[in-house]
């Protein structure tokens, strides 16, 4: 035989195919000389048995006709292949008709369910209509509850269990017969809005579900339909999500359990701080948010046209607040604050919800137990409220309460820490005297430290225009962070200036002009006293008490660089 005739040619009718072992490719190759099979398989497979087939042999340096054992070896092989694929292919076919069957038995129960309408029992007492807060009360009663569908599960043939969601709790719902045979009990989908019917009952021992009871329906009704298949909710968010995408559907992120019990607690935080500074007699006001002075810097301003001239958002409303004393004593406000940093740190936002006080007549270390009993009288009546007091542990199984008193640590003690447990710069050398701490460093001390610091006395050239200095030592200032494991700084404080000259110096140190802030300094002229005052992130606070990983996750729409949607 001529081995020179290439694949496609006939010898006594026979295919010729070629086999090199090391430059073959049963992917890519044609079984000619010039482009070989790897193996016999891939030859045999390509064409049947109207195949002759060569090997190229190295030794020998030309290709042979393959021996009896290694073709008969190919063909078991070849076979064995066949006869597993026929296996997959017929157990696909299995799958897809009992799919198909499945598909139709589906469609037949909802055509069947369409003709099922459901009404409601006249002779039954009438329903009150009452929130899922009112649950426990309205026990053993016929009531009627409204809210959106947030897990359902269906169980045997008669049995659907739908857990309702109204923002004021989650309440376990149960259909059974009819009830679960319905055209809109077939096809209801995640976060529809529905009404149920019945009465709520204690579950009994052995049994869960939120509030330890269930309302077993008698006729429910849907009031809107959410869509299902591509566009279906459990479809627009998952784990694996990119963070961007997130906030992009806040809206729909914050019907989640965690999301939204951040959010209750906040409202709860904030009654809570209310509550205290009405306790200790402070009075509540509301600054502008449109100002025309700077306080913490001029580089993060917002600035916006106010009738053709200049104007800025708030960065705080300290200056406004001091402007109060006189008139209604010590004051206090929980309003939004905005800086301009471009800062993408997980404990930034470039608009946040700002508690401020500012209150006459005290010294520093007044100043200082002011901070640390509001602090932990807020954590106490926050965790007063046994349904906040769940949400709290929910999102952060580990918190432990306060122990007072907190750390006093001096600002030079610090730099000295930062020394003696070896924390650097990004260059490898230390912190001195008179150079701001930035996040990194004071995050790695605190977390270190473990435990709630007060980091007092800053030097003046690192802080704020207003900020009184220490009468013992004239380079430092009466100024307090309140440093956070896990957080960081999560209030700033400070005694304030006031004698009027020392107050033109710190205009002049800081490059501001006085004149639009005559108003400001006016109350040295008419009163002056010793004063002072703080201002607490609220979003870095609630990061603290959640143990959440961001301050975006403590608010409802974020606000920081390069975002503001939705």
């Amino acid at each position: 035989m001529d081995v020179k005739e290439t694949v496609g040619q006939f010898n006594h009718g026979l295919f010729l195919a070629f086999i090199n072992e090391t430059t073959g490719s049963d992917e890519t190759g044609s079984g000619t000389k010039e482009n070989p099979y790897k193996t016999a398989v891939a030859a045999l497979q390509g064409h049947g048995s109207h195949v002759k087939v060569f090997v190229w042999k190295t030794e020998e340096n030309e290709f042979k006709p393959i021996s009896d054992t290694a073709l008969k070896k190919a063909k078991k092989r070849v076979e064995d292949i066949a006869r597993k694929q026929k296996k997959i292919e017929e157990q696909n076919a299995a799958k897809a008709k009992k799919e198909r069957l499945k598909q139709e038995e589906e469609l037949k129960k909802i055509e069947e369910a369409k003709s099922i309408v459901l009404k409601e029992d006249p002779s039954l007492p009438p329903a009150k209509k009452i929130k899922i807060s009112q649950a426990i009360e309205n026990r053993d009663h016929r009531v009627k509850v409204s809210g959106w569908v947030h897990r359902q599960r269906t169980q045997g043939k008669d049995m659907k269990f739908i857990v309702l969601r109204d923002g004021a709790g989650y309440l376990q719902c149960f259909l059974s017969g009819r009830l679960c045979h319905s055209y809109d009990a077939l096809t209801l989908t995640l976060e529809s809005t529905i009404s149920v019917y019945g009465i709520i009952s204690e579950l009994p021992e052995g049994k869960t579900a939120p509030d330890n009871h269930e309302l077993r329906v008698d006729y429910w009704e849907v009031i809107h339909k959410a869509p299902g298949g591509d566009d279906a909710f459990t479809n627009q968010l998952n784990s694996e999500a990119d963070p961007s995408v997130l906030y992009d559907l806040r809206h729909l992120v914050i019907r989640g359990e965690n999301a939204s019990a951040a959010l209750k607690v906040r409202s709860s935080v904030l009654k809570s701080f209310r509550d205290h500074f009405a306790s200790k007699d402070l009075t509540e006001i509301t600054p502008p948010s449109m100002v025309q002075t700077q306080v913490e810097g001029g580089s993060t301003l917002f600035s916006l046209q106010y009738y053709g001239e200049m104007v800025y958002l708030t960065q705080t409303a300290q200056l406004y607040l001091e402007t109060c004393l006189p008139s209604l004593g010590d004051v206090y406000t929980i309003s939004e604050s905005f800086r301009a940093e471009k800062s993408h740190t997980r404990r930034h936002l470039s608009e946040y919800t700002h508690v401020e006080a500012e209150m006459a007549f005290i010294t520093f270390d007044d100043l200082i137990e002011t901070v640390e009993d509001m602090v932990c009288d807020v954590v106490d009546r926050t965790l007063a409220d046994p349904k906040i007091s769940q949400l709290v542990y929910q999102l952060n199984p580990n918190f432990k309460k306060l122990e007072r008193p907190f750390m006093r640590l001096d600002y030079k003690d610090a730099i000295q820490y930062l020394k003696d447990h070896n924390i650097t710069k990004d260059d490898g050398t230390f912190y001195e005297f008179g150079e701001d701490i930035p996040e990194a460093p004071e995050r790695a001390m605190i977390d270190k430290i473990g435990k709630p610091v007060f980091l007092c006395r800053f030097p003046a050239e690192i802080k704020a225009f207003y900020m009184k200095k220490c009468v013992d030592d004239r380079r430092v200032t009466e100024s307090v962070d309140l440093l956070m494991p896990t957080v960081g700084e999560i209030v700033g404080a400070s005694m304030r200036i006031t004698d009027l000259e020392e107050l033109l110096e710190g205009y002049k140190r800081e490059g501001i002009e006085p004149t639009p802030y005559y108003w400001y300094t006016d109350q040295r002229k008419f009163g002056t006293c010793e004063h002072g005052g703080f201002g607490l992130g609220l979003e870095r606070f609630l990061a603290w008490l959640l143990n959440r990983k961001t301050v975006r996750d403590c608010c409802l729409y974020p606000r920081f660089t390069e975002r503001c949607a939705p």
